[in-house]
């Protein structure tokens, strides 16, 4: 037993005198004292501590390159990602520039073979009635008469023949021996609009020619944006398999450094108690000693027991939030939906959550969410960019679970609630739903918001 506590003692301070008084507590107590404090636990040297702290940094640092190479890589993942949504509507646009330019097209030569038979239509009707003024005036100058004589009349071979020739007269007496003239420009207009429908037919196939071939090269530039955004994904999902690796190595380096110091603690704890048994011993047999000459005393009182740590109420608070936000999970996001009591039916917003129809459904936006899960601690605005502003701002390397965290350094557009182990919960967009999904680095706030601990 004494080599045993020799040997521990050379390895810590203070412990020469502690075995000292443990002697002279035994000698003054006398034979068949038992000692109440157990033997000491392990105690590691200033050295291994040293070398615990210096691998978890080593561990961080790496960790931190790492989440560093994960955030760019994941920005030009959404840059990508945006490149491909632009040009989707590139696409649509293409495609909807086609549908027009068919339908004028379609509109063009209808107008076009209206044209040419109201054309046609014209031409004979002047051919006929060139004639008929032909042989009308023919006819009046033969009978040596002037035009309007009766005479006209009289080569009429039908009534109705006779009303043309009554009606020519007409307009020929009321000076309007232009009739022929119009009709001549009619004729020349009819031809000229048939020569305009035919350009805008030209032009309408013109334009769907030209529609579908930006429709193809949307096509293509659609299809090699997503071949670079699989590619970008594959690359991330190597980097946060590293990241995970390395994060799995963190935490068994920060295990190990506290379970060293967790032994120091241990160890200078046990030390305190044994140097205060030893001294009530001491103090215990320096009375019996008194007693046995005659002199009574009362005994010393029995050293207060060290006091418990409690559970800090705001780990439970967190819980409570996570729990709250975690209920949530599979409900369907609604753009302005959510509040302290649950889900609520989402907003009309004339764009993307209308075409989702997120006004008729029953769910969750991403501030929505906040609200909820953080009911019984504090009213949120319904507003991710006020959330970010009703707490305390932590850096994000000290991010804990129950913290918020946001995106949009251009303008705070998203938000959603920490886990830990890289781990978060959020509604996410229009189509989706609650979910529990890593975090994402690119566009994220360097700050979180804390309204616990």
């Amino acid at each position: 037993m004494s080599r045993r506590w020799a040997q521990v003692g050379t390895r810590t301070r203070g412990s020469v005198l502690a075995v000292g008084a443990l002697a002279l507590a035994a000698v003054m107590a006398g034979p068949g004292t038992a000692l109440a404090v157990p033997p000491p636990p392990p105690n590691p040297s200033d050295s291994e501590l040293e070398a615990g702290r210096a691998e978890a940094n080593d561990r961080a640092d790496e960790v931190g390159r790492l989440t560093s190479r994960l955030a760019d890589a994941e920005s030009r993942l959404t840059t990508l990602r945006n490149e491909v949504e632009r040009k989707m509507e590139e696409a649509n646009k293409a495609r909807v520039d086609l549908q027009r330019a068919r339908s004028a097209a379609d509109s063009a030569e209808q107008a076009a073979e209206e044209a040419n038979a109201e054309a046609e239509t014209a031409s004979g009707a002047i051919r006929g009635m060139r004639e008929n003024l032909d042989r009308f005036v023919a006819g009046s100058y033969r009978q040596g008469s002037t035009v309007g004589s009766l005479s006209a009349y009289l080569g009429a071979e039908s009534p109705k023949d006779l009303l043309s020739r009554e009606q020519l007269l007409g307009a020929v007496s009321g000076s309007e021996m232009d009739v022929l003239e119009n009709m001549r420009r009619a004729q020349v207009e009819k031809s000229n609009k048939d020569a305009a429908a035919r350009e805008a037919l030209e032009e309408a196939r013109a334009k769907r020619t030209a529609a579908g071939e930006a429709r193809v090269a949307a096509e293509e530039a659609q299809q090699t944006a997503i071949d670079a955004r699989q590619a970008q994904a594959a690359r991330t999902e190597t980097l946060e398999s590293e990241r995970g690796e390395v994060e799995e190595q963190l935490r068994e380096a920060r295990s190990n450094v506290s379970g060293l110091e967790g032994q120091r603690d241990a160890y200078e704890q046990w030390q305190a108690e044994k140097e205060a048994e030893e001294a009530a011993q001491a103090q215990a047999a320096a009375q019996a000693a008194a007693s046995s000459a005659g002199s009574s005393g009362s005994s010393a009182p029995a050293p207060a027991p060290a006091p418990s740590s409690s559970s800090a109420p705001a780990g439970a608070t967190v819980e409570a939030v996570v729990q709250r936000a975690m209920s949530q999970l599979g409900v369907q996001y609604a753009w302005g939906g959510g509040n302290a009591s649950g889900p609520t039916y989402g907003i009309r917003d004339g764009g993307v959550a209308d075409a989702h129809g997120d006004y008729a459904k029953i769910g969750f936006d991403c501030s929505g969410l906040m609200i909820y899960a953080f009911a019984g601690v504090q009213a949120l605005p319904h507003y991710s960019g006020y959330q970010y502003d009703s707490g305390r701002k932590v850096p994000l390397s000290q991010m804990q679970r129950g913290d918020m965290i946001f995106w949009g350094n251009a303008g705070i557009h998203h938000v959603a609630l920490y886990l830990g182990n890289g781990q978060m919960i959020e509604a996410p967009q229009s189509g989706g739903h609650v979910q529990v999904v890593p975090v994402r680095y690119g566009d994220i706030l360097p700050y979180a918001t804390r309204l616990i601990g």
